[in-house]
């Protein structure tokens, strides 16, 4: 008596499950619908913005301006090369014992060494200043990617 309920029960699930019933016309056609977010469309639009025009990495050279265990100082140094330098970025590591106050993304040496000289002439850094070579950040410029367009 169980086996037959049992059975019964199976053939009937069996015969009644429709997991994946496909709309007519697709089965015979070949055609496949898919239903998307228009968001979706947004999102690659940014997406593709964001790997040509952001930030690209190459290499390049870098200002070495400080290495000191005195955070203080660093932080000085730092924000006043902020204020005397807003179109360059500098950065920091920490390398125990050590804090270390980069400077600048050039692509060139040249440039690096223009910049060398301001900060020797402002007087801001007391130690040697040394040009390092360094993987830097290259931001695309917008209106040079338009113009290419």
């Amino acid at each position: 008596m169980k086996k037959t309920i049992s059975s019964f029960l199976f053939l009937f699930i069996i015969t009644t499950a429709g997991a994946q019933n496909d709309p007519p016309d697709s089965v015979f056609t070949g055609k496949v619908i898919v239903n998307k977010d228009a968001r979706l469309d947004i999102l690659a639009k940014k997406e593709l913005e964001f790997n040509t025009l952001g930030t690209k990495s190459a290499k390049g050279f870098r200002l070495l301006v400080l290495s000191s265990n005195d955070r203080d100082k660093v932080m000085s140094i730092r924000a006043k090369l902020l204020q005397q330098f807003p179109e360059q970025k500098v950065y920091m590591a920490f390398q125990a014992p050590f804090i270390k106050l980069k400077f600048g993304n050039f692509a060139e040496k040249p440039e690096a060494e223009k910049y060398r000289g301001l900060l020797t002439k402002s007087h801001l850094v007391t130690t040697n200043v040394y040009i390092v070579p360094e993987i830097i950040e290259i931001k695309a410029d917008k209106n040079k990617e338009k113009e290419e367009e």
